[in-house]
């Protein structure tokens, strides 16, 4: 019997294509406030006036990445460039929750850019590229052509498989080497829906064992990951474990912690292997008990950085938690699951504040500002970020839903 085949058998999982992250999270009641319901909508609001703004400067065929607001220039990409299903998804979130036909037609519009995608063998970001544009456009209003371009896009994903290593390869490298970075646990996802959609276990199988190949080697004794693991293509085994866009090798570089967070709570989700959910309690543990934890829950770009208290913030890795602690709140037993509840309503507030969030046309459209994308190489440092917008905008809509 295999891996998928097992997890039907043991567990009820969430089949339909339009499973919604309100209908996952079935859990605990932990009584979301109106009050927060209202930053919700108002932010919702705020955000479709943004990204008019953004859009009004987006040219024809790029999308954005971010902005720089001391040359006033907005930095955009191709759509082969990992976060290129941003902003779609955003739009889409956006358009759900307030009804704007304007935004719908930009995701449109741009979803024609990505389609090319979904044949991109080259890299691993599929997930991010194409589940979170097309894949939030089909559950919305489902296609057969949105299915088709995401299961080519789950093909173009699986490729990149290696069985002698268990998992899916991150960066392309010399032939001797195999890297896989922590941030592939977001894309299965992707994988997890191509099985529920053709029955065809192998994709399930290559996303379950991607996972226990990360659980295995990713993680320190402290629960904390690196970010990058280096495999020998032909025997499997470890050659190298570094943290490249963090502070140092053995420092918790802070949106890789959240990375692994997600993931795991995603393949709990669609597997209900206990183990899954486990290894998710103990990646959230570590970030909410560490020491270098700011008390408005905002964590420094990694947390063990040079200078704190005086590092930078990075809103985007915040946005990711409060997001994952959303749904993992909802799995876990009632005193566990207030704690989860409590630090992402806690983010989501101070992500909402005049801190993180930006003026009403400014910040070149974006709506949060603060991020930290690459310390280490000096690029997009303290700017916004377009998933840290898409996922401060899913956290808000998550708790909106579980409030509903």
């Amino acid at each position: 019997m295999n891996l998928y085949a097992k997890a039907l058998l043991f567990a009820g999982v969430c089949l339909g294509t339009a499973c919604s992250s309100s209908e996952k999270m079935q859990g605990n009641d932990l009584n979301p406030t109106q009050a927060v319901v209202a930053l919700a909508d108002s932010a919702f609001e705020d955000a479709a006036a943004q990204y008019k703004v953004l859009m009004a400067r987006l040219p024809e065929d790029k999308l954005p990445k971010t902005f720089h607001e001391e040359r006033d220039y907005l930095e955009t990409s191709d759509s082969e460039w990992w976060t290129s299903g941003f902003y779609p998804g955003t739009l889409l979130y956006l358009y759900e929750e307030t009804g704007d036909q304007a935004l719908y037609d930009e995701a449109m519009r741009v979803l024609k850019l990505l389609e090319k995608e979904q044949y991109n063998t080259s890299t691993h970001d599929l997930g991010f590229m194409m589940f979170d544009s097309y894949g939030n456009a089909n559950r919305i209003k489902p296609s057969p052509e949105y299915k088709q371009v995401l299961l080519n896009s789950a093909r173009s994903l699986a490729s990149r498989f290696n069985p002698q290593v268990g998992a899916i390869r991150s960066w392309d490298s010399k032939p001797e080497d195999f890297i896989v970075i922590i941030d592939n646990m977001m894309n299965l996802d992707l994988l997890f829906w191509a099985t529920k959609e053709t029955g065809d276990s192998t994709y399930y199988d290559i996303a379950v064992t991607h996972a226990n190949t990360t659980m295995e080697n990713h993680f320190r004794p402290d629960n904390s990951t690196y970010h990058v693991i280096n495999y020998n293509p032909t025997t499997g085994e470890v050659q190298e474990k570094k943290t490249a866009q963090g502070a140092a090798d053995e420092s918790a570089w802070a949106r890789g912690q959240a990375w692994g967070l997600y993931g795991f709570i995603d393949t709990y989700r669609e597997t209900k292997g206990e183990k899954y959910l486990q290894q998710a309690q103990r990646i959230a543990d570590f970030m909410l008990n560490h020491e270098n934890l700011p008390e408005d829950k905002i964590p420094y770009w990694d947390f063990n950085a040079p200078r704190i208290p005086d590092a930078l913030r990075d809103a985007s890795a915040a946005a990711i938690t409060a997001s994952a602690l959303l749904e993992l709140s909802q799995y876990v037993d009632k005193v566990k699951g207030q704690e989860y509840f409590t630090t992402a309503e806690t983010i989501l507030k101070n992500l909402s504040t005049d801190t993180y969030k930006a003026a009403p046309g400014t910040n070149g459209g974006f709506i949060l500002k603060h991020g930290v994308g690459h310390m280490p190489a000096g690029t997009e440092v303290d700017v916004p970020l377009t998933y840290g917008d898409y996922y401060y905008i899913e956290a808000l809509k998550r708790y909106k839903d579980l409030a509903s």
